[in-house]
């Protein structure tokens, strides 16, 4: 555990540099995002081993979800900053005809980041890419139930930052609760929508801006005319990869009652095709991660055991060993409203299938929870897609496929409310960690020039009046 002084000494040895930040050029915030990559990639087998000592991660699973993620988002940054640090120039208005106007993006200054355990590389280290594109400072915790992972990140980090630039600093709760004492000028967390609250809590104390990035229940919609066996392959995926430990992960799945048991079947087939056909098999599976401890692991076998004791049928799957952090991957049907499952964010590899025969319930269901941070459609109705699009609020969506738009890095990515504040990746990221200042430049002096240093005249107050609609 980090004392509370050494958090203290580095918080104060940042503060100098921060103002110094402020001249960086785009050459010189390049060149570390440069080093920092590169750094990600020399270590490639040493991400490999860690993630498979922390969580039983698969080595493809890195790539794609870990190593991937931050070099697209460095890469972004590395080609685009220059353009991203030009000042915007803004039109006059009528009122300020005679005036240049521009945006000028400035550092936030110091900043938190506190990353999750589910993806800990890509979800800690692409913050820091947008901090240090934007031109801060950043102190980064990363999370302690991924301890070989975080030391990995930690090992990164010092070697391509000096700790009074960049600086992770290794703990468990208690040490992002003290560091939240701290007056930070940016917040980015990643992590539940309970904990997000306590952090948005904190940031409050300071009036520090925050980045949320939270989870929710993503419900996923399977329509009459979704080629099924291309929805089963990808919404199969895209729940299991990480063993359902993903934010944007399906939570449940509506399914269209005509074609609900052909679907099933499909996904039955792709379940045993990735890891096996018996709990034995897809226990010993490579492709298949385990749940990060056995205390994760016992609440998703506790809400398993909740849905099946309440009427809840397994349709695959089922097996549930907390000891060994394996829970194999198990669709239920029939489950009741009232489950836990259906009430509180999986995060696992469980899969409530609930069929359905209008669109318009399963809607209106949706937007009855809290707005999720994914929503995903199946379809080749155009109207239907159009429908749950226009019909619902969530903070990414995708058609015909599950996980890619967070790969999409020149989208915004973020949640809404519930699911989250604020937005990353690319020119997003960037902005997050940038204060956007709006300067005015003229010789002239307006005010002074229509209303004199005394009573406004009567006939220029009626002309403003008369103007007012079309300033």
């Amino acid at each position: 555990m980090t004392d509370a002084t050494r958090l203290q000494e580095v918080f104060a040895l940042q503060a100098a540099t921060a103002l110094r930040l402020r001249q960086s050029t785009w050459q010189e915030r390049v060149a570390k995002i440069r080093q920092l990559r590169d750094a990600v990639i020399a270590r490639t087998e040493a991400w490999y081993r860690a993630a498979h000592a922390d969580f039983g991660k698969p080595p493809g699973e890195v790539d794609l979800a870990e190593i991937l993620p931050v070099c697209l988002e460095a890469n972004d940054a590395i080609r685009h900053l220059k353009k991203w640090m030009k000042p915007r120039r803004v039109r006059p208005t009528l009122l300020t005809l005679g005036t240049r106007s521009h945006v000028q993006h400035q550092p936030k200054g110091r900043c938190l980041i506190i990353g999750p355990f589910n993806y800990p590389v890509n979800l800690t280290l692409g913050p820091l890419v947008s901090a240090v594109a934007a031109g801060n400072t950043a102190i980064v915790k990363p999370s302690e139930l991924t301890p070989h992972l975080s030391a990995l990140i930690a090992e990164v980090v010092h070697e391509v930052f000096a700790e009074d630039e960049v600086a992770v600093l290794q703990g468990d709760a208690q040490l992002a609760i003290e560091l939240q004492k701290l007056p930070f000028d940016h917040v980015f967390f990643t992590g539940s929508p309970a904990i997000g609250k306590q952090v948005m809590a904190a940031a409050a104390s300071h009036l520090a801006s925050v980045t949320l990035e939270l989870g929710g229940k993503s419900p996923t919609i399977v329509d009459a005319s979704a080629d099924l066996r291309l929805a089963a392959r990808n919404i199969m995926w895209a729940k299991f990869a990480n063993a359902g430990q993903t934010c944007i992960a399906p939570d449940h799945v509506y399914v269209h009652h005509s074609v609900k048991d052909e679907w099933v079947r499909c996904c039955q087939r792709e379940i045993e095709k990735a890891y096996g056909s018996s709990p034995q098999a897809q226990q010993a599976s490579p492709h298949l991660a385990r749940i990060v401890n056995t205390r994760h692991a016992s609440r998703l076998g506790t809400l398993l055991q909740d849905a099946t004791a309440r009427g809840a049928r397994v349709l695959t799957g089922g097996a549930a060993m907390p000891e060994a952090c394996f829970v194999q991957p198990t669709l239920l049907d029939q489950t009741p409203p009232d489950a836990r499952v259906m009430r509180e964010e999986i995060f696992g590899p469980l899969l409530p299938v609930i069929g359905y025969e209008s669109l318009d319930e399963v809607i209106a269901a949706i937007n009855a929870d809290p707005k999720p941070l994914a929503l995903y459609i199946y379809s080749r109705n155009r109207s239907h897609i159009n429908q749950v699009l226009s019909q619902t609020t969530s903070g990414g969506a995708c058609v015909n496929h599950s996980l890619v738009q967070f790969l999409q890095g020149r989208l915004p990515f973020g949640g809404v409310n519930h699911s989250g504040i604020g937005n990353a990746h690319g020119h997003y990221g960037f902005k997050a960690f940038s204060h956007e200042r709006g300067v005015v430049q003229t010789q002239l002096p307006l005010a002074a020039t229509l209303f004199g240093a005394g009573e406004v005249p009567h006939l220029v107050r009626k002309a403003m009046q008369r103007a007012f609609r079309w300033l």
